[in-house]
């Protein structure tokens, strides 16, 4: 019975204090005076109660308007957003920090935060990639506006590894549209994605795809297309060769070419029939 009544003092205790510390925030919030608001926004920020400050900031924004401290406030404010996860409007505050205070010199920091923001948006590849693109577009603003910041390095890494996230989405609809026999799709996809990743390490294989492609949609065309679409195997397979005549795959696509060119030499003649 002590046990228990023990156990039910201490609760009591422990939920007195939790209402305790959270009446002390409600009437710091509710007091109307500013100076104590702000200096608990401080202490809060500080401790990384970023809930709190960030609820304290608010309401002192408008009232240090013209004051110097506004620079510091507005910038913490910011990170508010951006330490709790909420980085759309972490980029927002960053930006108009940035569009505010052009002189500060947190200026550097608050762009490179922006771009960051969008960059923690960026998802997995197989979705959608628009907070991707975003960040790729900030970042290279960034180091365009500021080519000799140390931060130019990370900006450039954090870009090359969100376009391998896009070039692997690009890659996978080719690819996709060749397992759904689209071949004239795959063939698109695969040559757009040399054009918008032309420094690509799978160039090898996106080239060895469109040599498959092509071979697949010429042999799966209606008769009048044909002896157009092996030419321009036959054109894929000697691209690739030239480019690649040791490769793992140099074999099968000597044996396309090689086809491509028996069925060409049989419309030259007499004209081919499958």
């Amino acid at each position: 019975m002590k046990i228990r009544t023990l156990i039910w003092l201490l609760a009591a205790t422990l939920a007195f204090g939790a209402s305790g510390c959270k009446s002390e925030f409600e009437k710091i919030r509710a007091s109307g005076d500013t100076e104590l608001i702000y200096h608990k926004a401080l202490e809060y920020y500080e401790a990384e109660d970023w809930q709190r400050a960030q609820t304290l900031f608010e309401l002192v924004l408008s009232a240090f308007r013209g004051r110097p401290e506004l620079e510091d406030l507005y910038f913490k404010y910011a990170y508010t957003y951006y330490h709790l996860g909420r980085y759309v409007l972490a980029n927002y505050y960053f930006s108009n920090f940035s569009n505010t205070f052009p002189n500060s010199d947190k200026r550097e920091e608050a762009d490179f935060m922006a771009a960051y923001s969008f960059y923690q948006l960026s998802p997995n590849y197989r979705l959608d990639q628009t907070y991707t693109l975003k960040a790729i577009d900030a970042f290279q603003l960034f180091v365009n506006t500021y080519p000799d910041s140390p931060r130019v390095p990370e900006c450039n890494r954090l870009m090359d590894q969100m376009r391998l996230k896009l070039e692997q989405k690009a890659y996978d609809a080719a690819q996709l549209y060749f397992n759904l026999r689209d071949y004239q799709a795959a063939i698109v996809s695969f040559e757009n994605l040399l054009k918008d990743f032309p420094e690509t390490n799978n160039a090898e294989r996106v080239r060895f795809m469109l040599v498959k492609s092509a071979f697949l949609m010429a042999d799966n065309s209606i008769y009048e297309k044909q002896e157009e679409r092996f030419r321009q195997t036959l054109e894929y397979a000697n691209n690739f060769l030239n480019k690649y005549g040791d490769s793992a795959y140099a074999n099968e696509v000597r044996e396309i070419a090689a086809r491509a060119e028996s069925i060409l030499k049989q419309f030259a003649n007499d004209g081919y029939q499958k």
